[in-house]
């Protein structure tokens, strides 16, 4: 009986078909080589140490903080979103290999050791205020080696369902659900700049200030262009001072009143002859108070008629461009952009997975996928070859890091024998080659 419980399994459908279980010599995750090698080449992770503090105490400590920091943020690259999962990928061979240390020779921290340290340690005041900035930090990093000519920045909020008693959940009437109500910034380029995780029943634009201000401080020596877009929701005579005490240019959306119609009276009646299929667009633009400004500010409008609606489809910007009417609405309707990499963050990273019940360890969480994420993003926008640089990040997971991997170990070497299906063998090589130059470019870190 003990010889044939390890024999292979069997299927009665095909006879010629062996099933055998070698669990420890193989990896599901093999693509994550291809992370690991960037985080060593812009020196992430490693600098990240140094921004965290260490309350352990004792000589039983079994893993680094980088090492537990690199085991978050790498198993929710792959998709494991749960501390859970920890047990089983302790032992598996490429997280052993990313996480470093001595998780090497023996295993990666268990499903115990890293829920301590995401609801312990790094919820402590420093640790969790350090983490919110270290996205910001990763990017300058990121940024070191790609020239920046602008800067442009989104702010948006989203949803991130609850369910049962969780602390700050609420029910939000906007999303219709139970929910946290997160925000978000990036940067043109898809890195999420900084996240704040909040109540799920406060306005869109709550606590705004905490999220940008940091964010343009990063910015504030740097000789470059740089803009802001936001909705309706950030509607805020505070904002736009801000901004231009910053010297941003900005483009916001302007919930319509009637003053905002007045002003464009002439526009709201229907063009004269037979309607086209195609919209006729009118744009004007005209200075504009309200009464909670300190000053007029110029405001765009959009006016669109459609040859199957009675009414016309409006639309008011407030800005400080001085570029044509046109141009400015086409600028702000980038803004979509961010919703985007909003649902490539749920996808992807699955970000609105925050299932503790406390409010601050969910705050840890929502930091570590924020980091997770930006690992990606890099990953796409400074290593991947044209021919796959339009890939989705749920792509890459699925393509690149969802690479089955057995091991093969020797006296001197451990091989990794990738598949080669997705992602074939001259692929792979690009990735790396263009991740080599980043580092002969600027050296390690």
């Amino acid at each position: 009986m003990g010889e044939a419980k390890k024999g292979p399994l069997r299927v009665q459908f095909d006879w010629k078909i062996k099933l055998e279980f070698h669990g420890a010599s193989v990896s599901s995750d093999g693509g994550l080589f291809i992370y690991r090698e960037l985080d060593e080449a812009l020196g992430l992770t490693g600098f990240a140490e140094t921004m965290l503090w260490e309350l352990r105490i004792g000589k039983n400590t079994q893993h680094t903080l980088k090492a537990l920091l690199r085991q978050s943020v790498y198993s929710r690259l792959a998709g494991y979103e749960d501390t859970n999962d920890a047990d089983r990928l302790r032992v598996d061979p490429t997280m052993r290999r990313v996480v470093g240390g001595r998780a090497k020779e023996r295993f990666a921290a268990s499903t115990s050791e890293i829920g301590r340290f995401e609801t312990e340690l790094l919820v402590i005041d420093e640790n969790l205020a350090a983490l919110s900035g270290l996205s910001g930090v990763w990017i300058d990093k990121a940024n070191q080696r790609a020239w920046m000519k602008e800067l442009i920045l989104d702010l948006d909020s989203s949803e991130s369902p609850t369910y049962g008693g969780q602390e700050g959940s609420a029910y939000n009437g906007h999303f219709g659900c139970t929910c946290y109500h997160p925000l978000f910034c990036f940067n043109q380029l898809g890195d999420l700049e900084r996240a704040m995780l909040r109540a799920g029943n406060v306005h869109s634009a709550h606590r705004w200030r905490e999220v940008l201000e940091p964010v343009v401080a990063r910015y504030r020596e740097r000789s470059i262009p740089k803009f802001f877009r936001g909705d309706a929701a950030f509607t805020n005579p505070e904002l736009y001072r801000f901004l231009e005490a910053e010297d941003f240019f900005y483009a916001i959306r302007l919930p319509a009143n009637a003053n905002l119609h007045r002003k464009i009276e002439r526009l709201l009646t229907r063009p004269v002859g037979r309607p086209s299929l195609k919209p006729k667009v009118f744009y004007h633009s005209f200075q504009y108070q309200a009464a909670s400004w300190d000053r007029p500010r110029r405001v765009v409008a959009k006016v669109e008629w459609h040859w199957d609606e009675l009414f016309p489809r409006i639309g008011f910007i407030v800005t400080n461009l001085c570029w044509r009417s046109r141009k400015v609405v086409q600028f702000y309707n980038k803004r979509g952009t961010a919703e985007q990499w909003i649902k490539e963050g749920k996808n992807a990273i699955c970000w609105t997975r925050l299932s503790c019940h406390d409010f601050r360890d969910n705050e840890v969480r929502l930091q570590l996928f924020a980091l997770a994420y930006n690992l990606a993003n890099f990953v796409r926008r400074l290593a991947l070859p044209r021919s796959i640089k339009h890939w989705s990040l749920t792509t890459l997971r699925e393509k690149l890091i969802k690479i089955g991997a057995k091991v093969v170990s020797g006296s001197r070497y451990i091989t990794f024998q990738l598949a080669e299906v997705a992602v074939p063998r001259n692929l792979f090589e690009a990735v790396l080659y263009r991740i080599q130059r980043l580092r002969l470019a600027h050296g390690p870190g």
